[in-house]
């Protein structure tokens, strides 16, 4: 009588739980959805995370917040997403220093990998060896010489210590020998507003948020940091080219606070891969460089363990150190 009882029990207790599941899934979103930006306005990220919010507010009928929460080196905005309620009202934009900040940081509070769930990729982009359009070179061998020639005297500037930005440098340094000054802002933005300005030489930013100002004939690109050429900026040569064995890339995603209902992370997986899947949308992330990056949860994840083991060679040959 007793085993019975206890199936019963068991019965009842597994029909709740997908009752509870299938209400979760069908009843979310019920109010709007934070999406945590890690950088200021005006980045890559930050570009990403309100293009896809836009598709996601539509296509869930409830509004996307994106919420910047920057620096730390990134670390300030991850730790806040990671303490929010997994109730699946709070995600998280996935970008490369969350995989170098493993390394480059050695007292975290927390661990990426194990304290996130992932949701989806994004894309995949090349960075853009881009300096201001009356720097003396004008290609890359041109900048090496120059380089050479001035040692410490090339003002890098990043998006931020430790980001996939900075280590593109840090990477370029390595492999040529030259010297740079590393100059670290709080987000791409105003990296690129002094660019512009004058007041650095040389920015290894995202393709996303710079493209437009070296279209806009502002700034000078010298190289892409993929292996291969962009088609959103043909013309353009690889970093590799000259540098033979050169390649870093900024990858993006999307990840919640762990505990977060697995219902809630299939359904929003399926509209990110909607999205991705969408020719207009398709078009909007090519014409900034980037490659979508559809599949499951445990495919982006993948991803991310792979890049954090590739960054952690680069901190280590580079001496990258958190500021």
């Amino acid at each position: 009588m007793r085993l019975l009882q206890k199936i019963v029990s068991g019965i009842v207790l597994l029909c709740s739980v997908f009752a509870v599941a299938a209400a979760t899934e069908s009843d979310y979103p019920s109010r709007p959805i934070k999406w945590v930006v890690p950088y200021p306005p005006g980045g890559t990220t930050d570009l990403l995370a309100r293009l896809m919010g836009q598709w996601l507010s539509q296509r869930l009928g409830q509004q996307v917040i994106i919420e910047n929460r920057a620096g730390g080196g990134n670390n300030i905005g991850t730790e806040f997403a990671i303490k929010s309620p997994p109730d699946g009202y709070t995600i998280f934009l996935v970008n490369p220093a969350n995989a170098i900040n493993a390394t480059l940081y050695h007292n975290l509070p927390f661990v990426f990998l194990n304290d996130m769930v992932p949701i989806a990729g994004i894309t995949r982009v090349p960075n853009v060896m881009t300096v201001t359009k009356n720097f003396p070179a004008k290609n890359i061998q041109e900048f090496i010489e120059y380089g050479k020639k001035n040692p410490g005297k090339i003002n890098m500037a990043s998006s931020g210590a430790g980001t996939s930005v900075h280590l593109s440098g840090e990477l370029f340094k390595y492999m040529t020998g030259i010297d740079m000054k590393h100059i670290p802002y709080k987000g791409a933005g105003p990296a690129i507003t002094d660019l512009i300005g004058g007041q650095v030489d040389v920015l290894f930013d995202n393709m996303p948020s710079i493209i437009g100002h070296i279209r806009g004939g502002q700034l000078r690109a010298l190289g892409v940091t993929s292996a291969q050429r962009s088609p959103a900026l043909p013309d353009v040569p690889t970093v590799a080219e000259v540098v033979p064995g050169y390649e870093a890339s900024a990858w993006f995603g999307a990840a919640a606070p762990k505990g977060t209902p697995p219902a809630v992370i299939e359904k929003l997986n399926r509209e990110f891969n909607a999205a991705l899947a969408d020719p207009v949308m398709k078009a909007k992330l090519a014409d900034l460089g980037g490659v979508p990056l559809p599949g499951t949860p445990e495919q982006f994840w993948e991803i991310h363990k792979m890049e954090t083991e590739k960054w952690a060679k680069i901190v280590k040959f580079s001496g990258a150190k958190a500021d």
